[in-house]
């Protein structure tokens, strides 16, 4: 078997023949069936996509079906308020992800005649979706070749050619994905990797940790995430609430949780800074509403 590959791989035809075969066979043992697997619809795949970036797979398949039976089109999400949307958002994190799908929405019931753009690029355009996210869209809509690198496609690729490697980049995995990625089939191919990426992450040390891209999630109890999604809540939840009542509510829920108050200008930075990104905003008397 060749050397281990560096910086610039040199694709050894052979070898990346033997892998991809390797690979589809693991990946029919290994199949798992998952709902979004069994549609074609641009805009099922993008919700799935997005909320598998940062959740895990099993929370997803709780709310999945959940989310795309109260917003069943992109024209019904983008008819919906930004409330209704980060609402039924709650308990998957990042609620950013949830302002960003609304925008986007927005933009295609506005500018694409209530559909996704065709397109890894033109997707790239949309808020809130980069390079994996249209990868994937493209490759499990249209069945089209793309270059789809996420931390399971990275765990494959790093557990076979980079055995030994730390801080493997994006760049240095990209022309084994290209070069690996078949003409026909781009779906079940995928597939195949994202669920021996998913194996091999519970059968040896997990090797999408030695990417450059990898980075451990903070714990989130006590963290400013935490406040962030405490914040939007209780002003869903209270509509109009005033600014110091909802810094003393969340003192005392942190000081319940045994934990330190926060400082006012701690509060005051995150209230801030949600309300520039549009979770919510002052009604006429001061008060906060999403």
């Amino acid at each position: 078997m060749s050397a281990p590959l560096r910086d610039e791989p040199r694709i050894d035809a052979g070898r990346l023949s033997a892998f991809v075969e390797d690979i589809r066979v693991q990946g029919r043992a290994l199949y798992r069936d998952l709902p979004w697997r069994d549609t074609r619809d641009p805009y099922a795949i993008w919700i799935s996509e997005v909320m598998l970036q940062q959740t895990q797979v099993a929370r997803v398949l709780t709310r999945w079906e959940r989310f795309l039976s109260r917003f069943p089109t992109l024209d019904a999400l983008a008819a919906a308020s930004s409330a209704d949307v980060v609402e039924e958002w709650q308990g998957m994190g990042y609620n950013r992800r949830a302002l960003a799908l609304k925008r986007a929405a927005d933009i295609c019931a506005a500018e694409h005649g209530g559909s996704l753009p065709i397109g890894v690029e033109a997707l790239c355009a949309l808020p809130g979706i980069g390079e994996a996210t249209a990868a994937g869209i493209t490759a499990f809509s249209r069945d089209v070749p793309c270059t789809y690198i996420e931390t399971n496609v990275r765990a494959v690729f790093i557990h076979e050619f980079f055995p030994d490697a730390e801080r493997v980049t994006d760049r240095q995995l990209r022309p084994l994905v290209e070069a690996a990625c078949p003409q026909e089939d781009v779906r079940g191919w995928y597939y195949a990797l994202l669920d021996v990426g998913a194996h091999l992450k519970k059968t040896v040390p997990n090797p999408s940790r030695r990417a450059a891209a990898y980075t451990r999630q903070s714990a989130f109890e006590g963290s400013r995430r935490q406040k962030r999604a405490w914040i939007v809540r209780e002003v869903m939840a209270r509509p109009g609430i005033a600014h110091d009542e909802l810094f003393e509510r969340l003192c005392s829920v942190e000081r319940a949780a045994g934990r330190d108050a926060p400082v006012e200008a701690e509060f005051d930075a995150i209230v801030s800074a949600l309300a520039s990104e549009g979770f919510f905003a002052q009604d006429a008397r001061g008060g906060w509403i999403a």
